[in-house]
């Protein structure tokens, strides 16, 4: 009887060395990039501790593909997307946290039925909308298709309904209206959540490749996953090093991002249960 109560180490052991392993198949795709893109062409398929350290790997990437302008689409992409997202998620959610009206659970319920619909499913769809607008081979055509987020709105409306009503009659007394009380009271104290938001958004835009390759041609629009099939998609041969290179340039701004931001980023979601 005096062991019903303890719970038994092996659980816990097990759950720690799952952890441990599931690390590890995370960490040798990103080992192996380190090591490819700082070490010669030579070194790349061996492991050698006395390998030489080089930087050209970087600089053979960048020199053989408009690397530049490929970061500058897709920053303009990221930027114009989450911006649009930012507006429109707030303004809905914030009517959905505080504007009851008829129907609204089932507004919300189909706004919520987005989160079931892989984007996948509506290439064919939104190829035929962005064409009819003249979008095609744009930045404004690759991110129009997903500036209205049912995730955002989800989440921005979960955290203003646990903003206290309180603060709503003390911002409406010193005599603001609706848009005053959603800029000074509801938005400062959801700044977490916009971070993580944010940060959610821009890692799925920064990665996103499928929509992109079909819907751009031309290096002008090109966002850096496109970019980097074709530069990795040579007839001359691969060369892993430069490669690796490339995608760590890639991914560089959104892992820095991330590690800079990662406590708000926890924190937001854990606060952000449905209330």
């Amino acid at each position: 009887m005096s062991g019903l109560g303890r719970s038994s180490p092996i659980g816990p052991a097990m759950a720690g060395l799952a952890a441990w392993l599931l690390a590890a198949l995370w960490l040798l795709p990103m080992a192996f990039a380190l090591w490819t893109a700082f070490h010669p062409s030579a070194f790349a398929a061996h492991f050698d501790p006395t390998a030489p350290l080089t930087l050209e790997n970087f600089s053979r990437a960048w020199e053989a593909a408009p690397f530049a302008r490929y970061f500058l689409n897709t920053s303009l992409l990221v930027a114009g997307v989450m911006a649009g997202q930012m507006i429109l998620c707030t303004l809905a959610a914030y009517g959905f946290a505080r504007f009851p009206f008829p129907g609204a659970g089932l507004v919300f319920a189909l706004v919520l039925m987005q989160l079931m619909i892989m984007p996948d499913l509506l290439l064919v769809e939104n190829y035929r909308t962005i064409k009819a607008l003249g979008l095609i081979d744009s930045i404004a055509g690759i991110g129009l298709p997903y500036v209205a987020s049912a995730f955002g709105i989800f989440l921005l409306r979960q955290t203003f309904k646990g903003i206290p009503r309180e603060l709503d009659d003390a911002a409406r007394i010193e005599g603001c209206g609706p848009l005053g009380v959603l800029w000074r009271v509801y938005i400062p104290l959801a700044r977490p959540t916009y971070v993580a938001y944010g940060l959610v958004s821009v890692s799925y835009h920064w990665n996103n490749f499928l929509w992109p390759l079909i819907i751009t041609n031309s290096v002008s629009t090109r966002p850096l996953t496109v970019g980097l099939s074709v530069f990795a998609a040579t007839d001359q041969g691969i060369d892993w090093s430069v490669i690796s290179a490339a995608t760590l340039m890639t991914a560089a701004p959104l892992l820095i991002a991330f590690l800079a931001f990662q406590r708000q980023f926890v924190n937001s979601f854990l606060r952000a249960g449905i209330r």
